[in-house]
């Protein structure tokens, strides 16, 4: 019989990420997105981007921020003119995630730049930037992974998974994302 190793989560060490901001910054923010984002009573995107853009986020004009979003760090979030963010979307990132303008993203998206390696016994983070790029569509309950560029005008159908990258103007779907066709816009 094979000898199997084991994970030992004792062992995990991730002193090697930084996230670009001091205890008492990581603190203050973690109140005010508690307060402003993951609660329902402000539904106000103009107050939301304001509070992103004091915490070192690049929020372009028009954005709408719906309730109940969730932001890990918003000095590493970058969000193009016009884009929408929906009820329950959890935006992980670790590092920087890249959203273009006109995009967006459905009920319960998640967009996470995390995951960890399962092939090592220590578990170890792995972590890597998600870019959206201008007019893409993130279906309701749909994930993007680390490491994933959605190309221009590409579509996730609602609850899908992409680990790969979108090709520009195609739609995909399933778990995980396969291309189902060409996306046309018409006038």
């Amino acid at each position: 019989m094979k000898d199997f190793q084991k994970v030992d989560l004792e062992r995990y060490d991730n002193t090697w990420y930084d996230p670009q901001r001091n205890g008492f910054v990581l603190m203050l923010w973690f109140v005010v997105n508690a307060l402003f984002f993951i609660n329902p009573i402000n539904p106000f995107s103009c107050v939301k981007v304001s509070i992103l853009r004091l915490f070192g986020a690049k929020m372009g004009r028009g954005v709408t921020i719906k309730p109940l979003v969730n932001i890990k760090y918003p000095w590493l979030l970058e969000v193009g003119d016009y884009s929408w963010i929906g009820e329950r979307v959890w935006i992980d990132n670790l590092v920087k995630v890249e959203i273009g303008k006109n995009c967006c993203l459905s009920q319960g998206a998640f967009l996470l730049t995390g995951n960890h390696n399962y092939k090592k016994v220590t578990f170890d983070l792995m972590v890597g930037k998600v870019i959206l790029e201008d007019g893409v569509w993130i279906g309701a309950g749909s994930i993007v992974g680390p490491q994933v560029t959605c190309k221009t005008h590409s579509v996730l159908n609602a609850l899908s998974v992409a680990s790969t990258d979108l090709e520009a103007y195609k739609v995909y779907r399933g778990n995980p994302a396969t291309l189902i066709k060409e996306r046309v816009i018409e006038k």
